[in-house]
């Protein structure tokens, strides 16, 4: 179902300046220095209404968070949380995830979420996925050597697609799932996405995994 705009949205989400960034280009490579500290900086692409990150941001006060989302319908339903709760370790960019490069400089995450993307199942729409090697290209870029991308799906074709794309440019994957909780004790371990509750409910196994980044003394680790 598609989100109504509404004009207001983007005003309110902008309005809480501690929290949302206008003009992300503005802090690339400086993002630490807007944090007021040296911790890690972890990123989710595609946050949604932000349950996932803001959970995590609630949990790893010594960890920094970036949530990214395009729809702003949604984002502001983020930001909200991270208001509600009073969280001073995470900000949100109102942008699009291939402008990437525009954002950060290099190496400067350490952690990369990838929850339910749009699998684009259709073969021609394939340099679409999040986890195409074009996209891993970029992610190289910005991500410090021995950084993580941590990968959740329910789609099947999109995880087996993902394991080939990764394992072939430099990543080295481990904590492979292919159904995360077959044990129900895993439901308390992993924090979820408001997707991946509504998946748990109808049964639907959810792949995960976890790729290392090899680092940038790799040969050819640009490719």
């Amino acid at each position: 179902m598609r989100l109504r705009k509404r004009p207001w949205v983007k005003d309110e989400i902008f309005q809480y300046t501690s929290y949302s960034v206008k003009d992300p280009t503005q802090l690339k490579g400086k993002w630490q220095e807007w944090f007021g500290n040296q911790n890690p900086i972890h990123i989710e692409l595609g946050t949604g209404r932000g349950q996932f990150i803001t959970t995590l941001a609630k949990r790893n006060p010594l960890i920094n968070y970036i949530a990214i989302e395009q729809k702003q319908e949604v984002l502001v339903q983020a930001v909200r949380k991270a208001v509600h709760f009073e969280l001073n370790n995470i900000k949100f960019i109102l942008g699009n995830v291939n402008n990437l490069l525009n954002f950060f400089g290099e190496q400067e995450i350490s952690r990369i979420y990838l929850n339910f993307i749009d699998p684009w199942p259709k073969k021609r729409h394939a340099k679409r996925r999040l986890t195409h090697h074009l996209f891993l290209k970029m992610y190289k870029q910005i991500l410090v050597d021995s950084a993580e991308i941590h990968f959740k799906t329910d789609n099947e074709l999109l995880f087996e697609f993902s394991l080939n794309e990764l394992s072939g440019h430099h990543f080295q994957l481990k904590n492979i799932s292919l159904n995360l909780y077959r044990d129900e004790e895993e439901i308390e371990n992993h924090v979820q996405t408001e997707y991946e509750e509504k998946f748990i409910n109808q049964g639907k196994p959810i792949y995960r995994l976890e790729a290392k980044w090899l680092g940038t003394n790799q040969k050819n680790w640009r490719n």
